[in-house]
């Protein structure tokens, strides 16, 4: 491999049918080793790539504990959110935001399927549990419309729930609403993947579908790493790097393995869970393992540009999981409807502490990443985690828990609770986003302005 050919294709260690794209390198300059054959898009002011996470959790919040203390950079962070204490300045908190959508209207009951399916659209979803589903494009689909051919990938779709697109879930909702967050058109969702080990998969393999599972059967069979098969080209292309660059590489590769290492590991365990039943693989049978996983997968796509747009559905709304792990046996759908009790409300709360800490894990992976002098991943990302219910015990869809991460390579200003007067639409902000990724729209989902003092 040559240095001296990667301003016309992209930087990959390449092996039988498999590629493994490189991190970010002084060496090669960071446009060079992270751009594609044509001209970056959506690229920050130092030339890295800009990216955009939304990362949803279900049946909203103990909103007491939750929203934030005061306003502007004096905030506190509420019980709920502790975990996030060290990213504070990270991240910036936004109250006031609404989704309109989702209220009832004269379409009556069903505020679980419409949370999922006004998160990311702000449209209102035609209530149907046929195929004649109708909904709008979400906005992470409307930036892979725009920057999708800067990446192998125009966007991934994550979840830790099976997928599902038909058949009846919410009071005459199509499930295909509650358990899809991202959509490519009015008609069309995108499926998210729930099993990491076809995330990976689907990052690393070359060629087709067929050409893939050839693969992956091979390197199971042998029980060798994908590393394995592309040692030559990695060998061929450290002796040209300087000293910093070595290490970047070495470290990279070695956190590609872990993941390998690790998906592994609960591929073995799951064999013998249930030895009557179908074990998934690939997913690992706890849930806080499961979404780290996701997550790490969501950072490897990033820092290698396989894509550089994301959605990762934590659990779909109405979800009745249990949370055995932290002492919460109930539902999390039925606790949600606690009727004041202060019981379910302190287990509900510790859910939002759960999930707060799993996102805190997602900036910590984002920020370990250095890209450039003296900007991490997380510098050069925009990153919504949010929910489409404020209280579910009334099913509220006002005044929603949203926070947005990262700076956007100096476009957003962290550090801060952004307190909107009235109810905003949720879809501002993402007009606002699209702008940031120097994408030029009007409108989206049922914006009114762009959001301004983010």
């Amino acid at each position: 491999m040559s240095l001296n050919h990667t301003s016309t294709r992209r930087v990959f260690l390449k092996g039988i049918g498999l590629s493994v794209a490189l991190p970010a390198l002084e060496s090669l300059g960071i446009r060079q080793a992270l751009g594609a054959e044509k001209p970056a898009q959506a690229t920050t002011a130092s030339g890295a790539p800009l990216r955009a996470a939304y990362i949803y959790f279900p049946n909203g919040v103990i909103k007491d504990k939750w929203m934030p203390n005061g306003e502007g950079k004096d905030y506190e962070l509420n019980e709920s959110l502790k975990a996030l204490e060290k990213h504070k300045a990270d991240f910036q908190m936004i109250t006031g935001l609404e989704h309109a959508n989702g209220w009832a209207g004269k379409d009556g009951a069903g505020d679980h399927a419409r949370a999922n399916a006004t998160f990311l659209t702000g449209m209102r979803p035609k209530k149907t549990s046929g195929a004649d589903i109708q909904l709008g494009i979400s906005i992470d689909q409307v930036m892979a419309n725009h920057i999708g051919d800067a990446t192998r990938f125009r966007s991934l779709e994550l979840s830790c729930d099976g997928a599902r697109k038909s058949g009846g879930c919410d009071s005459g909702y199509s499930c295909a609403y509650q358990y899809n967050i991202s959509w490519r058109s009015d008609t069309t969702p995108m499926t998210p993947e729930s099993n990491p080990r076809l995330v990976f998969e689907r990052l690393f393999g070359n060629g087709s579908g067929e050409e893939r599972q050839r693969n992956y059967q091979q390197r199971t069979a042998e029980q060798r790493s994908i590393l394995d098969f592309v040692t030559a080209d990695a060998q061929a292309i450290h002796k040209q790097l300087g000293k910093n660059d070595q290490r970047k590489v070495d470290e990279y590769l070695t956190g590609v393995r872990e993941i390998e290492k690790r998906i592994e590991k609960s591929e073995k365990f799951g064999q013998y869970t249930l030895p009557d039943a179908k074990v998934p693989e690939g997913k690992p049978d706890k849930y806080d393992e499961h979404i780290r996983l996701m997550m790490d997968m969501m950072v490897l796509a990033f820092r290698t540009d396989t894509t550089r747009v994301a959605s990762f559905m934590l659990a779909h709304d109405g979800s009745n999981r249990s949370f055995r792990d932290i002492g919460v046996s109930d539902g999390h759908h039925s606790l949600s409807h606690h009727r004041n009790d202060q019981e379910k409300m302190d287990k509900i709360q510790k859910i939002d502490t759960f999930y707060s800490e799993q996102f805190a894990y997602f900036l910590d992976q984002l920020k370990s990443v250095e890209e450039g002098e003296g900007q991490t991943l997380l510098d050069n990302s925009m990153v919504v985690y949010g929910s489409g219910l404020a209280d579910a015990n009334r099913h509220q869809h006002s005044n929603l828990p949203m926070i947005v991460a990262g700076k956007a390579g100096g476009a957003l200003t962290p550090g801060k609770h952004l307190k909107l007067a009235g109810d905003t639409p949720a879809s501002n902000l993402y007009l606002s986003m699209l702008d940031k990724m120097g994408i030029e729209e009007e409108r989206f989902g049922d914006s009114t302005e762009m959001l301004t003092g983010i």
